[in-house]
């Protein structure tokens, strides 16, 4: 299952994705994180001070050559873009910490598996946005087949920059973080708002509630869609200062909020064929908007009309 967490700048997303991926691993339920955010601040909130891990996105030449595999529709990588899908032939991905692409890109923190697209260097100021480095992340997601009680927990970019690419499909879960404020109630209303008709699952979880108004605030604004609230956290100020304790130890009321948010995801069923369909929407429209010029060939053909991902179509060779 996949769970991606949004929100505006300073929300609590972040904090609030390291948080529950050290739940899941406490459960000792197979779990990857995954730092798309533009400040790249997952890693230090699951406890890592070390050097980070290295970076997805600036691999993105490897990556395409591994997951390209022996696909006879793609004629090299440098015909890939980051939505190219998998067919037949394409290296399908599972969560095995020994496979090659996690022993390469990933780190361990807080007991909690993690790969990051990478920050902006030198050579991207000025020439690239930071979708080169997302872009990373929906090509993998793209090409892996999680299974049954395997998790991956993304901290997405803030606001709604997600939907500068078909990333935000990717997932069977969205949980937008938001404080009990009209900025953060407004971006989970835009979020909604572009994420209609794209079958988008939608919840929010409040962060930073005082008091009752604040909860009524909230369930005034989004409804249904409230799955929690975080209130005020010792636990979470003492991890913010480095000093990291035992999830079970974290308040009962902020402990029983994951709860919710598990509950919620494991509640989700994917459909390979849709998601898939999905995929390949998105495929379409790069292509058409700039992938054909920028590569000088037509991507339609990339798409195999009757390829469908999922546990059936792992390879015996896998990554």
């Amino acid at each position: 299952m996949r769970i991606a967490f949004v929100g505006k700048g300073g929300s609590g997303k972040t904090t609030s994705a390291a948080v529950f991926s050290r739940y899941l691993a406490e459960l000792g339920r197979p779990v990857l994180a995954i730092d798309a955010d533009i400040n790249q601040h997952l890693g230090q909130a699951l406890g890592h001070d070390g050097p980070p891990p290295r970076a997805l996105g600036a691999d993105l030449a490897w990556l395409k050559e591994h997951l390209r595999g022996t696909n006879p529709r793609i004629a090299g990588a440098d015909s890939m873009i980051k939505t190219t899908p998998p067919g037949p032939g394409s290296r399908l991905l599972d969560l095995d910490p020994e496979g090659e692409l996690l022993r390469r890109h990933t780190a361990v923190a807080g007991g909690v598996r993690y790969l990051v697209t990478g920050e902006f260097d030198e050579a991207d100021i000025g020439v690239s946005c930071y979708h080169s480095k997302t872009g990373a992340v929906e090509l993998y997601l793209n090409h892996l087949v999680d299974g049954p009680g395997e998790y991956v927990v993304v901290d997405m970019t803030a606001g709604a920059d997600a939907f500068a690419s078909g990333l935000f499909t990717r997932f069977d879960l969205t949980v937008l973080v938001s404080e009990p404020t009209r900025r953060g109630v407004g971006v989970y209303q835009q979020y909604a708002e572009h994420a209609r008709g794209h079958g988008v699952a939608l919840r929010v979880l409040g962060n930073k509630v005082t008091d009752p108004d604040d909860v009524a605030y909230l369930r005034e604004q989004v409804g249904d869609a409230l799955l929690g609230w975080f209130g005020q956290s010792a636990w979470v100020r003492a991890a913010e200062r480095g000093s990291v304790a035992p999830v079970g130890s974290l308040e009962p009321a902020n402990l029983a909020v994951l709860d919710a948010v598990l509950t919620a995801l494991d509640e989700r069923q994917r459909d390979w064929a849709a998601y898939h369909r999905g995929t390949v929407e998105f495929h379409l429209r790069n292509a058409a908007a700039w992938g054909n010029r920028a590569v000088g060939a037509d991507l339609a053909a990339q798409v195999d009309p009757d390829f469908v991902p999922g546990p059936g179509a792992l390879p015996t060779v896998r990554a």
